[in-house]
């Protein structure tokens, strides 16, 4: 993970759990799953989430035994950490690479594991809209390669993704993108 944030935080465990945490905001850990997903102590969990909310980067919740954590929104340096962290997984290449460009897009979202913060190296795509498979399949060999990760996109038009709505709900989805009408085009993961 040699990148922007091993610049600035000597911890690993802290990298990987802003990571986790700040990508998708919606997400929440408690910290067995993380010292598992990590393949490291408990103990070296517990001490960077301790540090982390002490700084109020991140909150907690309750539910039973367990204590969650989750990325605290309105921390004044929130958008900033997960700006990085969107850089440091490469959504904002993709975004510039691919989704800008395709053509007659309406929405973009991350599917799988990095919808849930992990960065597991494979990026799943969901596009919604009318897409030039060859031209996709051209950006994404060449995203691929500038940010070192594997793309997978899955194409749905507008009827398939309505079909697919109740499917949807039950998994992780992160809108990334979206076309505003008029020209407009927002990008969420980024912030811009």
């Amino acid at each position: 993970m040699d990148n922007l944030l091993t610049g600035l935080i000597s911890s690993k465990t802290r990298i990987k759990l802003l990571v986790r945490l700040f990508f998708n905001p919606a997400t929440k850990a408690y910290l067995r799953e993380l010292a598992k997903e990590f393949d490291v102590s408990t103990n070296a969990v517990r001490e960077e989430l301790n540090q982390l909310k002490k700084t109020k980067l991140l909150k907690t919740e309750r539910s039973g035994r367990q204590v969650f954590y989750m990325a605290n929104t309105e921390h004044s340096l929130f958008p900033e950490l997960r700006s990085m962290v969107s850089k440091l997984m490469g959504i904002d290449q993709v975004i510039d690479s691919i989704v800008q460009r395709l053509g007659n897009l309406e929405k973009a979202y991350l599917i799988g594991d990095y919808a849930e913060g992990k960065d597991t190296g494979i990026i799943d795509l969901m596009l919604v809209g009318v897409v030039d498979p060859y031209h996709l399949n051209d950006l994404t060999k060449k995203t691929e390669r500038y940010i070192k990760r594997k793309i997978r996109s899955l194409v749905l038009n507008r009827e398939e993704y309505a079909r697919m709505t109740q499917q949807l709900k039950k998994k992780t989805i992160l809108l990334i993108w979206e076309d505003q009408g008029n020209g407009g085009k927002t990008s969420s993961a980024t912030g811009q």
